[in-house]
């Protein structure tokens, strides 16, 4: 096992994803889609850095592709083509299946990343990390707990993948607990 990853593999990750995410921006920013991208491959290479897995390179790659089928028109084949078969296993894991309904989503996709190597679990952790942040402000207090509710189970059925980032996510999910509003108060 190593946290050995390649440069070259990012960069050439990270340009296919930036061309592909390019009309894309953070849900309720201006900022583009690359800056999700990369806060998710900063945090899995973080976990590189005090952990060892078995393929660094399969980790940073699919977290820099895992939204590429869910919010682009690129299929599974096509990241098959361009980076093999285990990424595009990976990536389709880490892609909500829109057919159920969305009270279901969550659980299928935990099922389905259980179902593969630990870099993925790390990715799905890495990816909420980031996504905790300020809710938008059309969220309602349901959405902002369902939220919340969300990274927990992330959290129980994922943290043995990694510890560090185990740890990041809930100390995450503490600090999000601020946008859920007291109700006595």
């Amino acid at each position: 096992m190593t946290h050995y990853w390649s440069q070259e593999e990012y960069i050439k990750t990270y340009r296919y994803v930036a061309e592909a995410h390019r009309k894309q921006n953070v849900p309720g920013t201006c900022l583009p889609y690359i800056v999700h991208l990369s806060l998710v491959s900063m945090e899995v290479i973080a976990a590189l850095n005090v952990e060892d897995v078995d393929n660094p390179d399969f980790a940073i790659q699919c977290a820099l592709l895992h939204d590429i089928i869910e919010d682009q028109d690129y299929e599974y084949e096509e990241v098959n083509k361009n980076f093999g078969k285990k990424v595009a296993d990976g990536v389709l894991a880490l892609t909500k299946n829109n057919k159920l309904e969305e009270s279901k989503q969550m659980k299928d996709s935990l099922e389905r990343i259980k179902q593969q190597p630990r870099e993925i679990w790390m990715v799905k952790l890495a990816d909420r990390i980031t996504n905790l942040q300020k809710p938008p402000k059309h969220w309602n207090q349901e959405k902002i707990l369902r939220y919340r509710e969300e990274a927990c189970d992330i959290w129980k059925n994922l943290k043995e993948a990694s510890p560090f980032l185990a740890l990041r996510l809930r100390e995450k999910i503490d600090v999000y607990d601020q946008y859920l509003k007291n109700p006595g108060g």
